[in-house]
């Protein structure tokens, strides 16, 4: 079996188990089926890039696959432990993720919103700014690690933009799912299906920032297997989005 072929069943089985992850939050969001599959969502979606590039790997790459191994941390590691330290652990894995990301997407600064609209950074200060006013008065001590997540997922983003839209509009979406899980941690708003919503909002930033970082290496003209490899393999990752 090709690897081509590898890549498409494996972000194939990363698109079913997405699915059925998102329909499990609607109908039995606390069942051990709900945690279980979010376990295999980041192993699946990264083996992707591991199929459709070649060794030695560049940094965006490499830190793009770190980035989802600290990812998956943060989905698995949590459920070891229980209260405010399932949180820390939380917020830690994902914190290690941003910083991975920020180095990986560093290189492209120089085309980022940071250098062409200096004004889109203000918006992302603010949406910090913001996310940890609302939950301020009940994070009580967590407040000092959720502000400075929230301002490494903004660098994150920012960065991102320099990559190509693709990833950045995953970037964005990133913002958001970890925004609706610091509402649902620290504001008593009982907003419908949440899981859902922050899963979905998840799964599709992840995927798109895989489809727009091996969409960059391939720009790049560093070794793929093959464009045409790239081309099916990421449209199959971006479909898991729904």
């Amino acid at each position: 079996m090709s690897r081509r072929t590898i890549a498409v069943t494996v972000l194939g089985a990363f698109a079913i188990v997405a699915a059925a992850h998102l329909v499990s939050q609607v109908i039995a969001p606390d069942s051990a089926f709900t945690d279980v599959s979010q376990w295999f969502l980041m192993p699946l979606l990264a083996l992707g890039p591991v199929l459709v590039t070649s060794a030695p790997r560049d940094r965006l790459v490499v830190g793009t696959l770190v980035a989802l191994g600290f990812s998956w941390l943060g989905d698995t590691a949590p459920d070891l432990v229980d209260g405010d330290a399932s949180f820390l652990v939380l917020v830690g894995f994902f914190l290690c993720a941003q910083l991975t990301y920020i180095v990986a997407f560093l290189p492209y600064r120089r085309s980022s919103v940071a250098r062409t609209r200096p004004w889109v950074v203000g918006l992302y200060a603010l949406a910090v700014i913001a996310m940890v006013a609302v939950c301020a008065s009940a994070a009580g001590i967590l407040v000092v690690p959720m502000a400075i997540y929230a301002s490494c997922l903004a660098a994150m983003a920012v960065l991102a933009t320099g990559v190509n839209r693709t990833a950045a509009v995953g970037a964005m979406l990133f913002v958001v799912s970890d925004a609706l899980i610091a509402v649902r941690a620290f504001v008593d708003a009982d907003l419908p299906a949440m899981g859902l919503w922050i899963m979905a909002t998840y799964i599709a930033a992840q995927a798109l920032i895989v489809r727009g970082v091996l969409t960059a290496h391939d720009r790049s003209g560093r070794a793929y297997r093959s464009s045409s490899s790239l081309a099916t393999v990421t449209d199959v990752a971006a479909s898991s989005d729904g």
